[in-house]
């Protein structure tokens, strides 16, 4: 190669260089800044919600496998189709009542259900008592738990 193309070369990949550095800058000055509490929240929603529809996937096609299995017995079989058919229930259950409290304005919101407690977390900085006793009441109503056995948080 010339000499002479090789200067245009070097000089061009220079112009590049400074063209993209100038881009860079004003690009980053010209984005406006998120809160990073509401987009740390969403994520921990949707984390949550991924890792619970992970483990119940797993849970679904275990009890499906020894419903199917040759060698399962007749007790075992009843056993997995009950405890795979709870569990759907259960899930039905979660996703009614999630949706039940965010259509009282909270952007988003998930419980897990134990055998004997419920915790609710809601995406809001802080809750009144009127919607903590909303919040309470729906899930009283649709998980058949009493008040001391109900924790709602706030997620901030």
């Amino acid at each position: 190669m010339k000499k002479r193309t090789k200067i245009i070369i070097v000089a061009v990949m220079i112009v590049l260089l400074g063209v993209t550095g100038y881009l860079n800058i004003a690009l980053n000055n010209s984005v406006t800044e998120t809160p990073t509490s509401s987009n740390t929240t969403v994520t921990y929603f949707a984390a949550y919600r991924q890792d619970r529809e992970t483990q119940r996937d797993q849970m679904l096609m275990y009890y499906e496998a020894i419903a199917t299995s040759a060698t399962a017995t007749a007790e075992e079989i009843a056993s997995a189709t009950a405890a795979k058919e709870a569990l759907i229930a259960q899930m039905d259950t979660e996703v009614t009542v999630e949706d039940l409290i965010k259509g009282l304005g909270f952007n988003d919101c998930v419980i897990a259900i134990a055998p004997n407690k419920v915790t609710i977390l809601i995406d809001s900085a802080n809750i009144t008592d009127q919607q903590n006793a909303q919040i309470i009441s729906i899930s009283e109503s649709y998980l058949g738990l009493g008040i001391e056995n109900i924790d709602v948080i706030p997620v901030v």
